[in-house]
């Protein structure tokens, strides 16, 4: 059998299990965004999948479990995301797949929230003129005045105004030493935080920003499940961002119906879980974050 048709073979399984879950979590409630095809976003994701390597070099459809690549592309349609609009991508870690947001992504994925109607970033450089204060112990933002040559300045730090839907407006705020604190535990190649620092950057203080968010919705707990575990993916020390009243109730919760990866039996070393080094050049010109 050639490669070609293993790849067919192996993207109708996992195509079906993934249809077949998502069916089911339809069924108890899940709803999709307004014109978001789920079968489409799949198939894009089986596109992008071909080219993305483990640190060796392998194929991720060869070392991953078919476990992990049934749950990170389910995690990825729950959240109605598409590798083609680039609102995510995925990476090799150890033997499992894992799905990571674009900063567009993030931003698409968020305003799916029920209790928040927009959510946006902007970057501080040296030079502009930026105010906020602590009113009623919420940070808000006072002002924020630029020039258009401060973006080849140096970054100071970014902030993140989320919009609830009673037109609140909260601020978030991360200096430019706290986003590298954020930086240094993420598994993502150090290579994109600098050759897209700002949007990099965005992302970072939209994420902190929607933590808490993201837990008090209303929606579904599926998404809010999938939002967290992309969310955690990124870090190679996980930041837990559920509340332990949340994680207690949703213990026994499990995602999907696949198969479990079975545990190495006692006395067996642990399958080797560090981040693959991979080289995302690949995508890196490709993607706008």
């Amino acid at each position: 059998m050639n490669t070609g048709n293993q790849v067919a073979i192996i993207q109708k399984d996992i195509t079906d299990d993934v249809n077949r879950s998502l069916t089911r979590l339809q069924d108890d409630g899940l709803i999709l965004p307004p014109n978001y095809n789920a079968s489409n976003a799949l198939k894009s994701a089986f596109f992008k999948l071909q080219e993305v390597q483990d640190k060796n070099g392998k194929p991720a459809l060869e070392v991953c479990t078919r476990e992990s690549v049934a749950n990170a592309l389910l995690d990825m349609v729950v959240q109605g995301l598409s590798p083609a609009k680039t609102q995510c991508y995925f990476i090799v870690y150890g033997s499992k797949l894992q799905l990571n947001r674009s900063y567009f992504g993030t931003q698409a994925v968020l305003k799916r929230l029920s209790n928040i109607k927009d959510i946006w970033a902007n970057v501080i450089y040296k030079g502009d003129i930026f105010e906020y204060e602590v009113a009623g112990g919420r940070e808000k933002l006072v002002k924020h005045e630029t020039k258009f040559e401060n973006r080849d300045n140096e970054i100071l730090g970014v902030y993140a105004v989320v919009k609830s839907v009673d037109d609140e407006e909260i601020l978030t705020v991360m200096t430019k030493k706290e986003v590298d604190a954020s930086w240094s535990q993420s598994k993502t190649s150090q290579s994109v935080h600098k050759k897209f620092p700002q949007e990099m950057a965005k992302r970072t203080v939209i994420n902190r920003a929607a933590k808490a968010y993201i837990n008090t919705s209303d929606d579904s707990d599926l998404l809010v499940d999938a939002i967290n575990r992309s969310t955690e993916n990124e870090y190679e020390e996980r930041v837990d961002v559920t509340p332990e009243e949340v994680k207690a109730e949703h213990a026994n919760k499990e995602m999907i119906d696949i198969k479990p990866e079975a545990a190495p039996p006692k006395g067996q070393p642990q399958a080797d879980t560090k981040s693959d080094s991979i080289d995302i050049s690949k995508f890196d010109q490709e993607m706008d974050f």
